[in-house]
């Protein structure tokens, strides 16, 4: 199991906090011709040889990262405008099969590197899961229903509401491992009174619902993945 988080670890550090947006952007526009392409494809690799901390899983993580760069190529090349949605979700589907599998067929019953232990990885992949792949996965889930308002510029901080939403999700994540619930509500109740101020001055039903789906999405994700956290530590 801990291969595999590790494994996830470095996914969600190579394809969210790693991958600029103008890296993103060119692939998108070059597809195979695109060099960052490549260099996505080669920062998986590394990460995950990295992050596992075995010479012998140098040959694993050349497999890794070529599947991850087809796994990538095949969504560059027939994911269009209308179907970005789902291909991210077949995408990401993919790749986290390719992981599975790889820990499944590397056959180590012990993987150390430096003196982390597992609780350590438990937490940081949950962490960085909390961190832009939530943001990006409640931005594609909930896009469909994005009101007209939201496309307008405003006088609201450049990213704010992305930063926003993955304090409060960190927030949920320790509340919860740490047994702290009722901090929970405290948490929701305060971002819902000065949401409310905004929301009345919109007055426009859609942008209500827009933003309450896409915090109880928040709140929901942080939650599940709290508990799931909290379950894998106490199975140790």
């Amino acid at each position: 199991m801990m291969l595999f988080v590790k494994l996830l670890l470095a996914h969600l550090l190579g394809d969210f906090l790693l991958q600029p947006t103008a890296w993103v952007k060119d692939k998108e526009k070059q597809q195979y011709k695109s060099v960052y392409l490549y260099l996505h494809t080669l920062l998986h690799g590394i990460l995950a040889w990295i992050i596992v901390g075995e010479m012998a899983f140098g040959k694993w993580a050349l497999v890794l990262a070529i599947t991850h760069g087809f796994i990538d190529f095949l969504k560059l090349h027939f994911q269009k405008n209308k179907t970005k949605r789902l291909w991210f979700v077949v995408d990401q589907a993919l790749h986290v099969l390719i992981l599975l599998g790889i820990a499944y067929f590397y056959h180590h019953q012990k993987i150390v590197f430096y003196d982390f232990d597992n609780r350590f990885w438990i937490v940081a992949t949950g962490i960085i899961l909390l961190t832009k792949p939530t943001s990006i996965t409640i931005k594609n889930s909930i896009s469909i229903w994005t009101p007209e308002e939201q496309n307008q510029k405003d006088d609201s901080l450049e990213n704010a509401g992305n930063y926003i939403g993955i304090l409060e999700r960190l927030f949920v994540f320790f509340f919860i491992i740490t047994g702290h619930f009722e901090a929970i509500g405290f948490l929701l109740a305060a971002k819902s009174i000065f949401r409310f101020g905004d929301l009345k001055e919109a007055k426009d039903r859609k942008l209500t619902e827009y933003v309450l789906i896409g915090t109880l999405l928040s709140f929901g994700i942080a939650m599940v993945t709290g508990f799931v956290v909290e379950f894998a530590l106490q199975s140790l």
